[in-house]
């Protein structure tokens, strides 16, 4: 019985649940300060950004834990799609889009979130690829004893071809 869970997945996880909502607050707090001065449509950008990556920041931690030390498939896929598509693009968004005047300590703090978000599409991917490749070949093991169980033994006699009974 094989631990199919990744060590390095887990541990990054766990620092980004105490990492997360310090950056939450450091972005909040610059976010409140820049906003007078942000054009119209960067000020709705910034907030619906924020609100995506706080919402799925919650979610997408949750499937990570549960996926990976339960060694669940589909939640550790789930995880892995939600870092791939609406996490990591909207970090790199705050991260390289000079227009939204980022400051130092922003800056610090999505380049840390971004190094956090890339390792963890690494890891699951392997953990993912490795669990997938693993229960596939314990479905097959057990197909392949269940045909063995259900084939006649050698000297037995076989029943008679035609006959329905």
């Amino acid at each position: 019985c094989e631990i199919l869970s990744s060590l390095p997945l887990q541990m990054s996880l766990y620092f980004n649940v105490y990492f997360f909502p310090f950056w939450w607050l450091v972005t909040v707090a610059i976010l409140y300060l820049k906003y007078p001065v942000l054009s119209d449509y960067y000020k709705f950008i910034l907030v619906t950004i924020m609100i995506l990556v706080s919402l799925t920041e919650l979610i997408r931690l949750y499937l990570g834990y549960v996926g990976n030390l339960l060694e669940k498939v589909p939640e550790l896929a789930g995880f892995w799609l939600l870092t791939l598509l609406p996490q990591l693009p909207a970090i790199l968004f705050l991260l390289f889009n000079e227009d939204l005047q980022i400051h130092s300590l922003e800056r610090a703090f999505h380049i840390i979130f971004a190094a956090f978000l890339s390792f963890q599409v690494v890891a699951a991917f392997f953990t993912l690829r490795r669990m997938v490749n693993t229960l596939a070949t314990r479905f097959r093991l057990t197909e392949f004893h269940r045909l063995e169980e259900q084939r006649p033994e050698p000297g037995a006699p076989r029943p008679a071809a035609g006959s329905g009974s």
